[in-house]
């Protein structure tokens, strides 16, 4: 992680690992009305000298970034559409520090519709897929299909609350990146050092003050509420009252998307099978497939979920 490291300095080595011709890349920045921005990431097709209009749209689960995705884009080879959520990667942070589904959702929505051309087969993960279902419910011009990655409504995308606040626990910024990279490997998080090293360079930001911290908004309420028991412990009272009220709208979503759906869910994911058939009984038609994975098939086996993916965009390409 030297000084001559950038955003776009680990693509090369994932392209050639994963026997692909790397597209161009190249960072966006939408303008909402109120001031804040949307940032996102473009790839072209493999090889390609210009941009093409986008065909996939990307958007990420709670405390990652467009680039937990680059893996897939790099397998999948088609023109694709990379949001960092607001709170999240370069995009600017809600002053309210509402991340539901119908609020990212609507953040994002002008700025999928000022960057691509043609409706997306858009592709949510954890809390991306929550915020896909409500995009492709209130905006269906701009879903061609929709594809939810381990995720239903009534799963908590975080994952575990307390076990978040666990990790956040510590200092709000540090002195390097290896001091963040070190914590995350103490918790077992990352993968591989090479692995844990890129995530953190790509998650974590230098301030004018030199000090290192995280990008996204999740760590910095996290880290808050680790040092105030009480305010934590009422935090977890809302979130369980107010789960019913979630999981309902999420439900209510997916009930309005008229596009295809398609359900893809790890077998040792956030997803219990009672949940994968729950999602098939309240979701008539929608394709469910499984993947021999955890929570992150996008970063664990990108080849078999980019597989699947293309299926989807084929369906939408041959009109099937």
């Amino acid at each position: 992680m030297t000084d001559a490291t950038d955003e776009f300095s680990f693509l090369p080595a994932q392209a050639d690992a994963a026997g692909v011709i790397p597209p161009p890349v190249r960072r966006l920045s939408f303008t909402l009305p109120d001031g804040r921005t949307v940032s996102a990431l473009q790839y072209g097709a493999p090889g390609a000298d210009v941009f093409a209009a986008p065909v996939v749209t990307f958007l990420h689960g709670a405390g990652l970034n467009a680039h937990t995705w680059d893996a897939t884009v790099l397998a999948l080879g088609l023109p694709a559409l990379v949001l960092d959520l607001p709170g999240h990667g370069d995009s600017s942070w809600r002053a309210d520090a509402a991340y539901s589904g119908a609020t990212i959702a609507a953040d994002v929505a002008p700025a999928i519709a000022a960057w691509t051309t043609d409706p997306q087969v858009l592709v949510g993960h954890s809390l991306g897929g929550l915020s896909a279902a409500a995009l492709a419910a209130t905006h269906p011009d701009l879903v061609a299909a929709l594809v939810v990655v381990d995720i239903s409504p009534g799963i908590d995308p975080n994952g575990g609350a307390a076990q978040i606040r666990a990790f956040f626990a510590g200092p709000k910024d540090w002195a390097s990146r290896e001091e963040l990279l070190e914590r995350a490997l103490s918790f077992g998080l990352g993968g591989s050092r090479e692995s844990a090293e890129r995530g953190v360079f790509l998650n974590s930001r230098v301030r004018a003050d030199g000090r290192v911290e995280w990008k996204h908004h999740f760590a910095h309420l996290a880290n808050a509420l680790a040092g105030d028991p009480a305010a934590a412990a009422a935090v977890d009272a809302g979130q369980r009252e107010g789960a019913a009220v979630l999981s309902a709208a999420g439900w209510d979503d997916l009930a309005r998307v008229t596009a295809p759906v398609t359900l893809i869910r790890g077998t040792r994911g956030f997803l219990t099978e009672a949940d994968r058939d729950e999602f098939s009984a309240r979701v008539p038609g929608a394709r469910v497939f499984e993947i021999g994975a955890g929570h992150n098939i996008h970063e664990e086996l990108p080849a078999d979920l980019a597989r699947r993916i293309a299926d989807v965009a084929r369906d939408v390409r041959d009109g099937a």
